[in-house]
């Protein structure tokens, strides 16, 4: 298939090398020049990419780029709204984590133009994206997705499909409010223990052999005990997931007090400059709280 890949982040670049891999004609945009996916044209801005796509497919940071890289002066559609540019029935498929209000709204606007849109946000983090092996939670038409099943193959594992268009947002956000909540008991947990005086992977062991093991803390154990935050999912973008959250939740007036009170903490290693590292960096922010080291001892 003829694809657009726009957003060549830790996800979308190696998503769209995959798509390579598998022998799609693939068009490549990254906001920042210099990023290469090796078979893929090169393109000058989201417009060029989408010469004659039949798949746009994004992964960029936020609502706000989402919006730029459709609507934007060289985006796919142009301020105008001209879709000329696109093969006859292209379907537009967003990888990023945005605001489902804001999916439901753009997929309202492509429909004027004659194009499908199906909201992908996916899981499986850095590795997952490299390895082809990522979970992709889908909000869209079933006759839509049967489409995409090709390049959904090249890149991921499982397809699991929510309902609607915004529905695999929503299920995205609700996943990510776990994992922020499940970890930050994880890291609260190692530090209360470090400091007690037990062993962070003595810890680790007995969470493993109780009803307390969790995939948060299968995958994010081995690094966090040598010290290891370096990004597979960076802290900026889960703290910007957060804020989609609490976002949704005021709008429906949901009160969520365990995540506004994470928040404050991711908050607070943004501004102790733990942004760029990996989320798992708030037990950094706990343990200079605490005035303790927590990893290995034989780290």
């Amino acid at each position: 298939m003829r694809v657009a890949f726009l957003g060549l982040g830790i996800m979308g670049r190696a998503m769209a090398a995959n798509l390579v891999k598998a022998g799609h004609q693939v068009a490549a945009w990254n906001r920042t020049p210099g990023k290469q996916v090796p078979g893929a044209r090169m393109a000058s801005s989201p417009k060029d990419a989408a010469q004659d796509a039949e798949v746009v497919w994004m992964c960029v940071s936020d609502t706000a780029a989402v919006e730029q890289v459709l609507f934007g002066a060289d985006g796919v559609f142009g301020t105008e709204g001209d879709s000329g540019q696109l093969a006859a029935g292209a379907i537009v498929v967003d990888s990023s984590t945005i605001s489902p209000s804001a999916t439901v709204r753009f997929a309202e606007r492509l429909r004027a133009r004659g194009h499908d849109y199906v909201d992908a946000p996916v899981t499986g983090s850095k590795i997952g994206a490299e390895n082809g092996q990522l979970i992709f939670i889908v909000g869209g038409p079933e006759q839509t997705l049967a489409r995409l099943q090709p390049l959904f193959d090249a890149m991921g594992k499982t397809v699991m499909r929510m309902g609607d268009v915004g529905k695999g947002q929503s299920a995205k956000l609700a996943m990510n409010l776990m994992i922020a909540l499940i970890y930050e008991g994880f890291a609260e947990g190692l530090t209360l223990a470090t400091k007690l005086g037990v062993q962070p992977e003595k810890l680790v062991e007995l969470i493993q052999v109780s009803m307390v093991r969790s995939g948060v803390v299968d995958y994010k154990a081995p690094f966090i005990l040598q010290g290891d935050f370096s990004p597979n999912f960076p802290l900026r973008l889960m703290h910007k997931d957060i804020h989609l959250m609490l976002d949704a939740a005021k709008e429906l007036r949901v009160k969520l007090p365990a995540l506004e009170t994470v928040e404050e903490i991711y908050e607070i290693a943004t501004e102790e400059g733990y942004a760029d590292l990996d989320f798992a960096a708030t037990l950094a922010l706990l343990g200079k709280w605490a005035g303790v080291e927590v990893k290995s001892t034989s780290a």
